[in-house]
């Protein structure tokens, strides 16, 4: 392609996406194919010989864009939003113009990035510590990929912290086991990606439940730090959110930050959505205690109209972060680096786009104030739709509705709500996902697309109005009736009739993959389940053999860690600890689990050895001398080891011989 067909062809792609744009409402939302549906539409072998542009572009309409979810169409409430905006798109077309991974390797992509993270640090309202151009800050921001690499990149600079403070103290003691002692805390509301990061960095984490809220709240997290203290381990990471996915629910910054700051503790704040918010000065009180945040991140790719990728994170100290990241080969130093701010040293990846461009874009096209009126459009739309969900005696609203994010059901049963949520989804005609709220399964209606009106919020509202209506008056349907109905489904003549037809297709739909994907709350969001301590017959807590094998001796002094009483347990933890190292073999999310660990004495805690690993080919039960107890979110797959059989084979293994440390 040489410059005068780019010339043409660019402005054909110019043409496409915004005739794509003006005539999206005349899709489907969501596709109508199943897993695999592509394979006989592409060839198995790579082409030999070049393709016309106009194949290519046949081919993206006939075989791509039919298997595509359209999270710009108007009745599209799934999720959050996916940021979208031709100022964007425009923005992000150039940025492929550059890599710039240091100041050396693009001057503008390096300085654009520090300017217009301070634009937006501003913008939202985080203390001059965040911001790199105010005196005497060691602050600063960057843009990551996503919010998990926010959440991954924070809690790796708490580590290597927490490490190195460690090392100080026990200079002999290998790293490796101070990193086991490291525990991180976050609420049951908080991101799966949480979870995520914690796996990958080989920590602990302690999910915390919340309170009636949905919020974290000081008092737990400072009672489970407490009992970890006490068990010999050492709290290094909090992660805090900001309008959490389920229910748009806010943790009490105001109250975990004294905790963390008190303990030394690394807060870590995850905005991905709500962040954006903050731009309206009526937003800012929901992120009251932010002052003790150690970082932040926020996505405009959500909610302020930038395209996917762009995530802002914010820290209140960059030698702590890049402490943990950097690696300076000769290849990579230039002669100012003791001037500049070289990115490759903030985040995992070495080559970084220049995401900054579309964000300077964005903010330059609409201003500030023009950001603002789009969101307060969407929570005004939101609100106005959490009236339709009240005012009608057949739906509950669940959630308090404070941004664009309205949690709802119908009166009934679970199976009732996933099987209206199925219906819709089917239909293509609008496309929404739940979420688990103290396991009552609800429905998540988010206002996303960036030209929403109140006629879309309307439409969506009648249709599901009238599949919940179809859907109880079926469920009302006698017993005699339902045979009836059944019975005009026969084939007439030997051929099958309309109505069979069309309930084979409904059915069809409702068990393709995709339905089932974004309606089933375990494959979305799924619920973190408890293993319920066990019980002897005097209804006394009765400590089983394979949690002792969890407890190992204690390697670092324990001075400070509280007393238990002579004769009387301490108290039980009130949240759940998860050990990465417990699930390197599994499979999927849903076959996780969280174990709640009694707190012993100190002296059983010093006492007790680590259990040995079964011998090979040992039952898995034989460890604890009972059937491990499973929950419906985990199932006993053939040939695998129960959940606390895994836990104790792997959390410690043998005693450390002096050798091996």
């Amino acid at each position: 392609m040489d410059h005068a067909e780019f010339r043409q062809r660019g402005r054909q792609m110019v043409d496409y996406i915004a005739d794509y744009m003006e005539s999206l409402h005349l899709r489907r939302v969501t596709p109508d194919i199943e897993p695999g549906y592509l394979r006989d539409l592409i060839p198995y072998d790579p082409p030999e010989d070049s393709d016309t542009w106009e194949g290519i572009m046949k081919d993206l309409e006939k075989k791509i864009m039919p298997g595509m979810v359209h999270w710009q169409h108007p009745q599209f409430h799934a999720y959050f939003p996916a940021g979208n905006s031709y100022p964007s798109i425009l923005a992000d077309m150039l940025s492929g113009l550059c890599v710039g991974f240091s100041w050396a390797a693009s001057p503008a992509c390096t300085e654009l990035e520090t300017i217009v993270l301070d634009w937006l640090g501003k913008m939202i309202g985080l203390p001059d510590q965040f911001l790199s151009f105010t005196e005497n800050s060691v602050g600063g921001g960057v843009i990551q990929t996503s919010a998990s690499e926010c959440v991954l990149v924070s809690l790796l600079a708490a580590r290597a912290q927490a490490i190195r403070k460690l090392k100080q103290q026990h200079p002999t003691v290998e790293e490796g086991v101070l990193l086991s002692k490291l525990m991180a805390y976050c609420s049951k509301e908080a991101h799966s990606c949480v979870e995520k990061a914690a796996m990958i960095s080989f920590v602990k984490l302690r999910i915390l439940e919340p309170d009636e809220r949905f919020s974290l709240r000081g008092a737990t997290l400072k009672e489970a730090m407490d009992e970890d203290r006490a068990l010999g381990l050492v709290p290094f990471f909090v992660s805090t959110t900001l309008g959490t996915t389920s229910c748009c629910s806010f943790d009490r910054l105001d109250e975990v930050g004294p905790v963390c700051r008190a303990a030394d503790v690394w807060l870590h704040v995850d905005s991905a959505y709500a962040g954006n918010a903050f731009i309206c000065p009526e937003f800012k009180p929901l992120m009251k205690g932010i002052e003790y945040a150690m970082s932040f991140n926020m996505n405009p790719n959500k909610w302020m109209l930038v395209n996917f990728d762009c995530s802002t994170m914010w820290v209140r100290d960059r030698f702590k972060l890049t402490q943990a990241l950097v690696v300076d080969p000769l290849y990579l130093q230039h002669n100012y680096s003791d001037k500049s701010i070289d990115y490759r040293h903030w985040g995992i990846p070495l080559s970084r786009r220049f995401r900054s461009l579309k964000l300077w874009f964005v903010i330059r096209s609409y201003g500030v104030e023009g950001l603002r009126r789009y969101i307060r459009e969407h929570v005004r739309l939101a609100k106005r739709f959490s009236t339709f969900v009240e005012a009608n005696h057949k739906f509950e609203l669940m959630n308090e509705v404070k941004l664009g994010l309205v949690c709802f059901r119908l009166r009934g049963t679970n199976a009732l709500n996933q099987k209206l949520l199925t219906n819709i989804n089917a239909s293509g005609k609008l496309h929404m996902v739940p979420a688990s709220m103290n396991d009552v399964f609800v429905i998540r209606f988010c206002v996303c697309a960036q030209n929403a009106t109140e006629k879309d919020i309307l439409y969506a509202w009648t249709v599901i109005v009238k599949f919940a209506e179809d859907l109880l008056a079926e469920e009302k349907l006698p017993l005699e009736n339902k045979t009836i109905e059944a019975l005009k489904e026969v084939k007439v003549n030997g051929a099958e009739s309309e109505l069979a037809k069309k309930n084979r297709e409904a059915l069809r739909h409702k068990r393709s993959f995709f339905v089932r994907m974004v309606s089933d709350p375990k494959l979305y969001n799924p619920k973190i389940v408890k293993t319920l301590p066990r019980t002897d017959t005097n209804g006394t807590d009765s400590e089983s053999e394979t949690a002792a094998s969890l407890r190992s001796p204690s390697i670092l002094p324990r001075s400070d860690a509280a007393p238990c009483p002579g004769s009387v347990r301490a108290p039980e933890p009130t949240g759940m600890v998860f050990n990465p190292f417990m699930l390197l073999g599994r499979r999927t999310q849903s076959e996780s689990a969280v174990l709640r660990l009694p707190c012993p004495t100190i002296q059983a805690l010093l006492s007790t050895p680590a259990a040995a690993p079964p011998a090979s080919g040992q039952p898995a039960a034989a460890l604890s001398g009972s059937e491990p107890q499973l929950t419906d979110a985990e199932e006993v797959m053939p040939g695998k080891q129960s959940l606390q059989s895994s836990q104790a084979a792997a959390a410690e293994g043998p005693p450390l011989a002096e050798k091996d440390i």
